[in-house]
Order: structure tokens, then sequence, then C-alpha cells
């Protein structure tokens, strides 16, 4: 999950996009509200934070262009502004939350995970292979009613290979959506948490559902 942290102060923005990194997100940090526009246009991201209070570009007018031109990617604004009319403005504007500073990181990070579920789940928070549930909310795996112990990035990997079943996913695009910068296409990093992921699955499935296709990456296959 690649989010973007659009945040004039800078030891906030850092604290947030060091906290998500724990969490198992790959996080982009940027201080200054026009550059902040170039990332949103340019790159790709599951998801954006926005701060209100922005030099070189406001971020009520960040968020009416960008809409003009992206309107799936989810918009979380964290703003100091806490007046209603600062918070319908931002909604009406294509907004999809608004967090009002100061917050309890853990609150973000229920805002996050609402978010993004939201993105990818329209009703089911739990995704489903055979016999395994992983429960989006709570963050767990189980194979038949047995809780499956996963470490916090085996459990990205787990949702992320769930939420894209029979499609090949190459390690740019995990490096993109689940690490952080850290760490490149020829890491061992990828391959080390996927064969882990790999052997409690087969341990609780008796099978192994991944499947490493040579050159390209790896694919949930669905027999």
């Amino acid at each position: 999950m690649h989010i973007l942290i659009i945040e004039d102060e800078e030891q906030l923005c850092r604290s947030i996009a060091e906290g998500l990194r724990i969490d198992g997100y790959e996080a982009d940090v940027c201080f200054d509200g026009a550059e902040g526009f170039s990332l949103c246009t340019t790159e790709n991201y599951d998801l954006i934070l926005l701060d209100l209070n922005l030099p070189g570009m406001d971020g009520l007018e960040i968020l009416r262009q960008f809409r003009r031109q992206n309107s799936n990617t989810p918009v979380l604004i964290l703003s100091a502004r806490d007046q209603i009319q600062d918070k319908v403005d931002g909604l009406d504007l294509g907004a999809n939350d608004y967090l009002t500073k100061p917050f309890h990181f853990e609150e973000l990070e229920a805002r996050i995970r609402s978010l993004t579920r939201r993105r990818f789940i329209q009703e089911d928070v739990c995704l489903k292979w055979e016999n395994l549930v992983f429960d989006t909310r709570t963050r767990e795996a189980a194979v038949n009613g047995t809780p499956l112990s996963l470490t916090r990035k085996e459990s990205s990997l787990l949702e992320y290979f769930l939420l894209h079943q029979n499609r090949v996913i190459s390690p740019e695009e995990m490096i993109e959506h689940l690490w952080d910068g850290s760490v490149n296409s020829f890491s061992n990093s990828i391959r080390v948490h996927i064969s882990a992921l790999r052997k409690k699955l087969k341990a609780a499935l008796g099978t192994d559902p991944i499947q490493n296709k040579i050159g390209q990456g790896y694919i949930w296959e669905i027999h």
C-alpha cells in the first residue's frame, strides 16, 4: 500500500511516515503544496494524506484540481482547521475523510484501514480462499477457524495476494505498495518474506497457492 503524505510540519510528517512504515505501508513525504500536487498527478498512490495550510499551493486547491483528474484515489484531510465549514468544503471538493489535528496515531491508522478497505472491498471485510479467511479489520488470518500466526509484513502480503488473485504481481509492484524505499527489486527481503508466508500457508492448507513465475513475479493461483 503506497501512501503520500503532504504536510508542511516536517516533524509531524516524518513521524506519521515512520509509523506507517512500521505498519507495513510505503510512505512518501512532501512538505510543499505545489510539489505535492505534482506527485499526486504523476505517481500512483493508494491513499493521500493532505494538510490544508501548505506553502506553494493550498490543500483545498490541490484537492480541487486533483479531483478533476482523479476521482478514485482516496484523500484523507489532516488539518488544524476545525470549523464545520472547513470540513464541509473539504468533503464537498472530494475528500473521503477529515481528521482534525491533534489526533492519536491509532485513530489515523483506523481511518486509513477504513479508506483502503473501502476501496478494494465493497461489502465483506473478510477475504476468503477455500478454507482460508483474512479479516481486514483485525488483520488476523485463520484456516478452518484455526488462527494463522503471521508477521505484520506477511499479513500485508497475504492481503495483497488475496485482493489480486490469479494475477502475476511483480517485485516492483510489491515494493511500491507493500515496502518502503529501503529495498529494491533485487533485494532478498521480498523472497524471504514470501518464502516464510508460503511455508505457513502450506502447513495450514496442505497446499501452496503462491507460485513463482520466473522473471515475472508471483501469482496466487485459483485452482
